[in-house]
């Protein structure tokens, strides 16, 4: 089925919408406390480090370098990588609501996002985004970080769409603001229920 409101395209966010998020302040807090390091130091190093690695900048191990490991530790960097990795976990709710949007209206589902490169392969393999997204435009391939325009602008050359035929569904506000400037219809995404109700009233029920 097409849609009959002219939408064609939808862009997601992962962390906060697909995924909790790859590596925010809860997840550094209980580093902290698992591995017993200085919660303020590795915060202020993280803030100092972090757009740079999200950018593609770094590796995963050079971000370590400068924000845990800049001094001997007693555990190792593959253990500290996997603690990492596992605080990634789904909302099998939405994942399933993409799909079927995807399937019902026959959608282009692209993800614009801001994640670093090893945490974003992982989450994508990890959970199978890859199965239901189409592209991806994450900072860390492209060079750009949301709230940058551009990064929309080359997510609508991909997808060969106009502004008018994309939903964006984001958790942060400031994000769905900045697209809007570009004429991209957003969804501030708090729970499955609300965004479920915004997304029918721009005409994509599922029959369901």
């Amino acid at each position: 089925m097409t849609s009959s409101s002219g939408v064609t395209t939808l862009f997601l966010d992962i962390g906060g919408v697909l995924l909790t998020n790859g590596w925010d302040r809860k997840a550094r807090v209980r580093a902290a406390d698992k591995f017993e390091l200085n919660q303020e130091e590795v915060d202020e190093r993280h803030h100092l480090t972090f757009d740079t690695y999200e950018e593609g900048k770094l590796s995963l191990d050079e971000y370590l370098n400068r924000v845990v490991f800049y001094e001997k530790r007693p555990f190792s960097r593959e253990e500290f990588k996997s603690f990492m990795f596992a605080q990634s976990q789904p909302f099998p709710e939405m994942i399933e609501f993409v799909k079927d949007l995807r399937k019902q209206y026959n959608l282009r589902v692209a993800v614009v996002s801001n994640e670093g490169r090893e945490l974003t392969i992982y989450r994508v393999r990890q959970f199978q985004l890859n199965t239901f997204v189409d592209f991806f435009v994450s900072s860390c391939f492209v060079h750009f970080r949301k709230p940058d325009s551009d990064i929309y602008r080359m997510a609508l050359d991909i997808a060969q769409a106009s502004p008018e035929q994309v939903i964006y569904i984001e958790d942060r506000s400031l994000f769905v603001e900045v697209a809007q400037g570009l004429g991209i219809r957003g969804i501030v995404h708090t729970e499955y229920k609300n965004t479920r109700e915004a997304m029918e009233a721009f005409g994509l029920s599922l029959t369901r």
